[in-house]
């Protein structure tokens, strides 16, 4: 029996979800690229804040349902992979989602529900978990994916799988507590203090608005002044960052701090010695932000490891939107899913 898909299989069509965007398209696993991709506005809190979570659960499935259906054309899919922002079980039980739909309204089985309207195998993983998955094919060693985007995020890809806990636990060191203080920032989960709130994009740019403001004089002599309109965003603040204006990396070195600190413990604790950085805002920042993260590591110090080595083990991702895709879509030629509605780890 093959264990991937042959020439007779139909192409699997992948799907990822995010707190924004909506991508859908079709996964060829002959050559490992793409085709059709469509991308859309998610149908989740982004769109409607106020509309009560199970509203919003109903809808991105609906949603999701309707994009796969327009994107076969009507014709019944063949293996379907869902990338989806959130922390999922191995049944494909999405365990919660703040990004998507918010805060509360109890998991929900995506991966039974999207089988039964689509009427074919539907495989549902984190999206970290699937874009592990994309770089799989092309590191050697054990790594650790770090998304830095509107979130954080990490997964550890080892021994031919993501080190996952069945029940969906692992991976999410955007939640860790890094800032204890009853004022920390707020993050997209209700908890404080959160290494997302304080290191992701939103993180970073919350930040920079309250640097703004403590030091008006400061910001107006900066890039980031210059290349802002009426008030700080992420385009200008990324843009100052890549060109190195102090006011901006004064802000981000901070934030890099217990980004550093987290990547310190996963590599006492695992030993795992290469790290991929992805995501809308790292990448948006590009050689640079690798450039201040090696440099904070190096301050602190990664136990056992020569300070040289430290630039060496640090690298960016693909410059482009496709990791969930084409993650999930290696996932799905690697992992046949054994009943519909499963999740792959």
């Amino acid at each position: 029996m093959p264990t991937a898909t042959t020439t007779a299989d139909p192409a699997p069509t992948v799907v990822d979800v995010g707190g924004t965007t909506l991508r859908v398209g079709t996964y060829a696993p002959a050559t490992g690229g793409l085709s059709g991709v469509r991308r859309v506005p998610v149908e989740g809190m982004a769109r409607d804040p106020r509309a009560p979570v199970p509203v919003l659960q109903e809808r991105v499935v609906e949603q999701i349902a309707r994009e796969v259906a327009r994107h076969t054309a009507g014709r019944p899919p063949g293996p379907v992979g869902v990338a989806f922002a959130g922390p999922v079980s191995a049944d494909g039980l999405v365990l919660a989602a703040p990004t998507v739909w918010g805060r509360g309204g109890g998991p929900l089985p995506l991966g039974e529900l999207l089988t039964a309207r689509l009427g074919a195998p539907v495989t549902v993983v984190n999206d970290l978990t699937a874009a592990a998955w994309r770089y799989a094919a092309t590191e050697p060693e054990p790594f650790c994916l770090l998304t830095v985007s509107s979130g954080v995020g990490n997964k550890v890809f080892r021994g031919g799988e993501v080190l996952l806990d069945p029940a969906g636990h692992g991976g999410e060191l955007g939640h860790w507590v890094c800032d204890p203080s009853p004022d920390a920032p707020l993050c997209d989960c209700g908890g404080r203090g959160h290494l997302g709130a304080v290191a992701s994009g939103r993180g970073v740019l919350a930040a920079a608005r309250r640097a703004a403001a403590a030091d008006p004089a400061g910001f107006a002599r900066s890039r980031l002044a210059e290349l802002c309109e009426d008030r700080v965003e992420n385009p200008p603040l990324a843009k100052a960052l890549a060109e190195g204006d102090p006011f901006a990396t004064g802000v981000l070195r901070a934030a890099l701090v217990p980004l550093a600190q987290a990547i310190g413990a996963v590599f006492a604790s695992v030993g795992v010695c290469r790290y991929l950085v992805i995501g809308g805002f790292a990448l948006a920042v590009g050689e640079r932000y690798r450039q201040l993260l090696v440099e904070e590591l190096v301050r602190q110090g990664c136990f056992g490891l020569a300070p040289e080595r430290i630039d060496a083990m640090v690298a960016l991702g693909a410059p482009d939107d496709d990791h969930g895709l084409i993650g999930v879509g290696r996932l799905l030629t690697a992992h046949r899913p054994a009943r519909a509605g499963r999740a792959a780890r």
